[in-house]
């Protein structure tokens, strides 16, 4: 009888078998073999050989099933940059996390060495402004989300590594340390630099996230700025409190070692709410219409924004922000805020003049008001219906709604009538087609819209 011949095999990163979800699993909770030697080549490849003679062994003793146990063993050894789990999708923060460690590189300590995770008594004193900054430094490099990497400053690149980085602690904590180095607070005592943090004690790999809250994005409450590490890369987007999903379960806290200050950004971009009565600078008299002329970029359009959006018209700013640059966001916005004051025809057609811009600047007037049946997000979409929406034989008006636009953003070819409010097969289809255009495979673009699907559609 010939002697069985091994090849070494790595399944795809997102294989979606029952042995290759259970491996990525395992992995994520717990490492099976520590880097302590930095992910050295030499290394590795001293464990492959490790657990190939073992897997061999196994084989040649006459044990069934042996190849599988040697393709899952290599697997499980050499597991320096292991991709998330097949089962989670990009619509989902809640990926698996690693656990406290020290700092990684370089910045560890002497020669690399790693140094002792951070206690959370002893707390280094840190500001607003610095979190921020800190926070800014991986959005400015885009660092991809791993939650086995470590980025050159030494901290994992998950989302509790990126709040590790932002408030400078000495090691790599997660959603179940962070809230030993923080205080639990109220919603209406958040401040930039403090965390908004949700930890499922019972399935710390389903849903737990934690991001950095960078300030309100107008008076209403209803949306903040969040600065949070996830797919594909770091990212700040205004979100609605407490998050896209899970909501009620997002607690906001403190860092006990932040040393007060304000982030000195304008409304709308992450800052305070603003006072009453017109800022410090602002201008009080109308710059003019010359200034919301088409492909007009001045500070006066940027004001603007941040008036408008202040009185109800963050749907119609995507980013959730205003820029210096005059555009359709602008005009729409503007149009919004004049229809509220029960003006028509030439009177509302969205370009603002001395009326319109007194009624900002003195914050009087009727204020825009919110879209009917549902809370908006970016760009004026509709909060997420959740996923039940979206299961074969549901009917609902979210599901037509997810249907024209799918279709409107080149990925309707399923339709043969064209999209209804009855969620079917080729709503299914038109969906996957999407998220594979944003890069997405496995789980994670099996046609089910989640959060993240229904916020690229309608951006």
């Amino acid at each position: 009888m010939p002697m069985p011949a091994f090849e070494e095999y790595e399944p795809a990163g997102d294989c979606v078998c029952r042995g290759c979800a259970e491996r990525r699993r395992s992995l994520a909770r717990a490492r099976a073999i520590p880097l302590r030697d930095g992910g050295h080549p030499a290394a590795r490849g001293a464990r492959r050989a490790l657990v190939l003679a073992t897997a061999a062994g196994v084989v040649l003793g006459g044990t069934g099933g042996a190849t599988a146990v040697a393709v899952e063993a290599v697997g499980a050894a050499d597991s320096v940059d292991t991709p998330a789990p097949a089962s989670v999708a990009q619509d989902d923060p809640g990926s698996p996390q690693g656990g406290r460690t020290p700092l990684h590189g370089p910045k560890a300590g002497p020669a690399g060495n790693p140094g002792a995770p951070a206690r959370p008594g002893v707390v280094k004193r840190i500001d607003r402004t610095t979190i921020i900054n800190r926070a800014k430094l991986w959005l400015d490099a885009k660092v991809p989300y791993s939650m086995s990497d470590y980025w050159t400053d030494g901290y994992r690149q998950d989302c509790s590594g990126y709040v590790s980085m932002a408030w400078n602690l000495g090691s790599n904590e997660w959603t179940g340390s962070l809230d030993k180095f923080a205080t639990k607070i109220t919603k209406e005592e958040l401040l930039p630099g403090d965390m908004l943090l949700f930890h499922n004690p019972a399935d710390p790999t389903n849903g737990s996230h934690v991001v950095i809250f960078g300030g309100w994005v107008d008076a209403t409450r209803t949306h903040y700025v969040a600065y949070e590490q996830t797919r594909p890369t770091t990212r700040k987007l205004a979100t609605p409190y407490g998050y896209w999903a899970n909501s009620a379960k997002y607690l906001p806290y403190r860092f006990n070692g932040v040393t007060g200050g304000v982030v000195p950004e304008a409304p709308g971009s992450g800052a305070e709410p603003p006072a009453p009565g017109p800022k410090p600078g602002d201008a009080t008299v109308f710059p003019g219409a010359a200034k919301f002329a088409p492909g007009a970029t001045n500070d006066s359009v940027a004001q603007l924004g941040r008036m408008l959006i202040e009185r109800g018209a963050y749907r119609f700013y995507p980013k959730g922000v205003a820029d210096r640059t005059w555009s359709d966001h602008d005009k729409l916005a503007t149009q919004a805020f004049q229809r509220a004051q029960g003006w028509t025809g030439a009177d509302a057609d969205g370009v603002p003049g001395a009326h319109t811009w007194r009624l900002l600047v003195e914050r009087k007037g009727k204020n825009i008001p919110p879209l009917v049946a549902g809370a908006p997000g970016p760009g004026g979409v509709r909060a997420y219906p959740g996923a039940a929406v979206f299961r074969p034989g549901s009917s609902h008006p979210a599901v037509e709604a997810l249907g024209r636009q799918l279709v409107k953003k080149g990925f309707g070819k399923h339709y043969a009538t064209g999209p209804g409010p009855r969620w079917g097969e080729a709503d299914r289809r038109n969906v996957e087609a999407f998220q594979r255009a944003q890069g997405w495979r496995g789980a994670a673009a099996d046609g089910y819209p989640g959060p993240e699907t229904w916020r690229r559609l309608f951006a």
